[in-house]
C-alpha cells in the first residue's frame, strides 16, 4: 500500500500598498503653520493696532475783549435824587420818560414777593401769559441736547417779556408815588430810540480808531452802576443810552497768530461766550496799530445780552472738524509712481487693475498693478513694486505711449484689516498735539471702524502683522 504523502502548499506573502491619507496630511500642514505663526509671534514684534473712529477736534484761543458799542453817557439835566420809570437794558423810543428828579428821596419800592430779583408782583395779562406760554412749548418741542445754549437764550427771552411787564408797572408806580408826594418834580424824556443801561464806565465814547493798549487795562477800571435814590448833581451821569444792536469785541493778537489769520484770509469766526457758554459768529477783521495786532470781531445780534458788560471773556473757535480721528504716530509718506488714469485696464478674465506694458518686440504685455489713489485731474498713484522707471505703457485701443518716471508722494497709514500691512492714503482736516482729523469715506481711503497700525514706521508695506 503506497503510503500517503502531505502536499506542502507555498504561501507567498504580499506587502500592501499604503494609501495616502490626506487627513493627517492636512493635520499636519496645519501644526506646522501654527507652530511657525506662535513662534514668530513670540519671537517677532507686536504691533500695536488703533480701531479708526470718528472723532472731532476744536481748536480754540481764549482772549479777554474790550466791547465797543454805539452809546452815550447822558448828563443829568437837574441835580436832586433820582428814580427811574425804566428797568435796566429796557428798549424805549425817543419821548419815553426815563428817569424823574426830585428835591427828596421817593419811596419807589415795589411790593412783592421777588424784589430780591428785581421782579414784583406785577399782574400779567392774557396776552403776555400766552406769549410766554408758546415759548415754552416751542423750547420744549425743538431741544437738543447738543446746543444746550438755547436754555440761555429762552431765559433771556421770558426775561425781557417780564422785564417789559415790569416797566410798565414801575412807571406807574412812580406816577402814583409822584401824585401822592406833592413835591415839585420834573421828569426828563429819551432824545432817541435805543436802549437804557444804569451804568457807565467812562468808556462809552470809545470807537475802533480811538482805543489804545491802556484801553484793555483793568487795573484802575471803574464801572459805577446807577440807582433809585442816588443823590447826582446836574451835568454828572444819570444813564446810557445804547443805539444800535451792532456791536464788536476787540482781541489782542501775538503777531505770528495775527499773520496766520490773515494768510488764511478769515473773513468769519465762531465765537463762544464764556459768561453763558453762548455761541455766535462774528464778522472777523485783524486791526494794526503800531506794533500791535488786534482782532476785531462785529456781530449784529445779541447785544443787549451783553450791555452790562465791557470786559468779556471769549474763546475762538478756529478749527472745528469731524472726522475720523486718527493718532500722528500712524501717518506715514510713500512714493508712488503717477501715471494717467487712462492707461489702466482690465486684463483677460481677471477683473484686476493693470497696464499694457511694451516688451522688446514692440508688443504688449498686461502688467498688473496696485492703485492707491486717482486725483480728480485723472492722475493715477501706483505701486513702484509693479512698475520700473522707463517702462512704457501703451494706452489702450490707442497707440499713445507713456513712460514711468514722475514719483509722487503719499500721506496715508498702514491698513491692517487683512492681517497685513495695505497702505491707505489720508485727507488730513485738521490736528492736535496727538492726533488728526482726516476725511472720511474717500476712494482709497479710511473708513470707520477699520484697524490700522498705531506706529507706523515700523512697518513695512505687505507686512504681516501680529495684533
Amino acid at each position: 500500500m503506497a503510503s500517503g504523502r502531505k502536499k506542502s502548499i507555498s504561501l507567498k506573502k504580499y506587502k500592501s500598498r499604503r494609501e495616502l491619507n490626506i487627513g493627517i496630511f492636512l493635520f499636519a500642514v496645519v501644526l506646522i503653520y501654527l507652530v511657525v505663526t506662535v513662534f514668530m509671534y513670540l519671537t517677532g514684534d507686536n504691533i500695536s493696532v488703533y480701531e479708526v473712529r470718528k472723532g472731532s477736534i476744536v481748536n480754540d484761543n481764549s482772549y479777554t475783549g474790550l466791547i465797543i458799542r454805539e452809546e452815550t453817557s447822558i448828563e443829568a439835566e437837574a441835580g436832586g435824587y433820582i428814580s427811574y420809570y425804566q428797568n435796566e437794558n429796557s428798549k424805549v423810543k425817543s419821548g419815553t420818560d426815563i428817569y424823574a428828579v426830585s428835591k427828596s428821596q421817593l419811596d419807589t419800592e415795589l411790593s412783592g414777593d421777588n424784589e430780591e430779583n428785581g421782579i414784583s408782583s406785577a399782574s400779567l395779562n392774557q396776552e403776555v401769559q400766552s406769549g410766554i406760554a408758546l415759548d415754552l412749548q416751542s423750547f420744549n418741542e425743538n431741544f437738543d441736547s447738543q446746543n444746550f445754549s438755547s436754555v440761555y437764550s429762552l431765559k433771556n427771552e421770558i426775561s425781557n417779556t417780564l422785564q417789559n411787564a415790569l416797566s410798565e408797572t414801575r412807571t406807574e408806580h412812580l406816577d402814583a408815588v409822584i401824585a401822592a408826594s406833592g413835591e415839585d418834580v420834573s421828569s426828563f424824556q429819551a432824545d432817541r430810540d435805543g436802549i437804557v443801561a444804569f451804568s457807565v464806565d467812562g468808556y462809552e465814547s470809545l470807537t475802533k480808531d480811538t482805543f489804545t493798549s491802556d484801553s484793555f487795562d483793568r487795573s484802575d477800571y471803574e464801572n459805577t452802576v446807577l440807582s433809585d435814590g442816588t443823590y447826582i448833581n446836574a451835568g454828572e451821569p444819570v444813564y446810557r443810552m445804547i443805539t444800535s444792536e451792532d456791536w464788536s469785541v476787540i482781541v489782542p493778537l501775538e503777531k505770528e497768530t495775527a499773520e496766520a489769520l490773515a494768510e488764511d484770509e478769515t473773513q468769519s469766526v465762531r465765537v463762544r461766550i464764556d459768561k453763558d457758554s453762548e455761541t455766535l459768529w462774528a464778522d472777523f477783521s485783524i486791526l494794526e496799530k503800531g506794533e500791535d495786532y488786534y482782532g476785531c470781531l462785529d456781530f449784529d445780534n445779541s447785544m443787549i445780552r451783553y450791555a452790562d458788560e465791557r470786559f468779556l471773556n471769549i474763546e475762538l473757535i478756529l478749527e472745528d472738524e469731524t472726522g475720523l480721528k486718527i493718532p500722528k504716530s500712524s501717518v506715514v509718506e510713500e512714493n508712488f509712481y503717477v501715471i494717467p488714469e487712462d492707461y489702466i485696464t482690465t486684463g483677460g478674465n481677471s477683473s484686476s487693475d493693470g497696464v499694457m506694458v511694451r516688451d522688446s518686440d514692440g508688443s504688449g504685455v498686461f502688467q498688473e498693478i496696485s492703485v492707491f489713489d486717482i486725483t480728480e485731474d485723472g492722475e493715477a498713484y501706483v505701486s513702484r513694486e509693479d512698475l520700473s522707471e522707463g517702462d512704457v505703457l501703451i494706452r489702450p485701443e490707442s497707440s499713445e505711449t507713456y513712460t514711468v518716471e514722475e514719483v509722487r508722494t503719499l500721506t496715508g497709514v498702514y491698513n491692517i484689516n487683512r492681517g497685513y500691512a495695505v497702505f491707505k492714503k489720508v485727507t488730513i482736516l485738521c490736528e492736535n498735539d496727538e492726533y488728526y482729523i482726516v476725511q472720511e469715506g474717500e476712494d482709497y481711503g479710511l473708513y470707520n471702524y477699520d484697524h490700522i497700525v498705531q506706529d507706523g514706521s515700523g512697518v513695512r508695506p505687505d507686512e504681516v502683522v501680529f495684533q
